[in-house]
C-alpha cells in the first residue's frame, strides 16, 4: 500500500527522514509503501539482493541466519530502526533473513531510491550515517557482552532491557526460548540454568511471561555498566 498523505507526518518524524529536504522526502514517499504484516511473516531472505530498505514503524523483527536447516537469531529489531541498511547502500546480498515476531508495520523504500537520494541530499546521507553508526555500536555492545559477561549476566541484561522497553516489570518473550538462547549465545540448557540462577535476584518465569520483582537487585547482579550504550 502506498504511503497516504495522513501518514507522512509520522514518517517525517523518524530520525532517518527528519532533516532531509521536502523535495527529496516527497519524491521518496511517492514510490514507498507503508505496509502491515501479520506475526511470523517472512520479509527478506538471506543471500538475495535487497529490493527495499525496511524501517520498523511498529512491532518487532527477527533477523536470523540459517545453516544446515538450523536458524540462529542475529538480532531483534524494534521501532524505530532500519534493517539491512548496509546491504541497501552497498547494493550487496543480504547477510540475514527477516520475519515478523508480532504484527508489525514496515515502511518499505525502494533500494535504488535510497542510493540516489543518498548522493544528492546531504541531510538524508547524514541520517544514514547516523543509523549505520548506531547499528555498529549495537554490534560492538553485543561483542562486549559476549566477551565480558557470563551467560547469566547477559540474560539478566536482556531482561532489564526488555522490561525497560515494555515500560513494565512483566513482559512476554518475543520469540521462542530456544531462539532467545541462541541470540544470547547460550544453549537451551544454559538458558534454563540461567533463569533458575536469576530467581534469587527477583526474576520469575511462567511460560512465555517473565516478571522482575526486584529490579534494583537484578541490576546489581547484571552489571549494566559493562553493557553500556543500550
Amino acid at each position: 500500500m502506498s504511503v497516504r498523505l495522513a501518514e507522512t507526518p509520522l514518517i517525517r518524524a523518524l530520525p532517518l527522514f527528519k532533516e532531509m529536504s521536502e523535495r527529496s522526502f516527497a519524491a521518496m514517499m511517492d514510490v514507498s509503501m507503508l505496509q502491515r504484516f501479520p506475526a511470523r511473516a517472512d520479509i527478506i531472505r538471506e543471500g538475495e539482493l535487497p529490493d527495499f530498505l525496511h524501517v520498523v514503524v511498529e512491532g518487532a523483527i527477527d533477523l536470523f541466519a540459517t545453516r544446515d536447516g538450523e536458524e540462529t537469531t542475529i538480532d531483534i529489531v524494534y521501532p524505530v530502526s532500519t534493517f539491512i541498511l548496509a546491504a541497501v547502500v552497498r547494493d550487496e546480498p543480504q547477510l540475514k533473513s527477516a520475519r515478523t515476531l508480532v504484527p508489525s508495520q514496515l515502511l518499505m523504500v525502494p533500494s535504488q531510491v535510497v542510493r540516489d537520494t543518498f548522493k544528492h541530499d546531504a541531510a538524508f546521507a547524514h541520517g544514514i550515517v547516523a543509523e549505520l553508526a548506531a547499528r555498529y555500536r549495537s554490534v560492538t555492545r553485543v561483542l562486549k557482552n559476549d566477551r565480558m559477561l557470563s551467560s547469566a549476566e547477559r540474560l539478566a541484561n536482556w531482561i532489564l532491557s526488555s522490561a525497560r522497553r515494555s515500560g513494565r516489570n512483566e513482559f512476554d518473550l518475543p520469540l521462542e526460548k530456544r531462539k532467545l538462547a541462541s541470540y544470547l549465545g547460550m544453549t537451551p540448557e544454559s538458558y534454563s540454568r540461567g533463569m533458575t540462577a536469576l530467581e534469587q535476584y527477583g526474576v520469575t518465569s511462567h511460560g512465555a511471561t517473565i516478571t522482575v520483582t526486584d529490579p534494583a537487585r537484578l541490576m546489581e547482579f547484571a552489571k549494566p555498566a559493562l553493557a553500556a550504550d543500550d
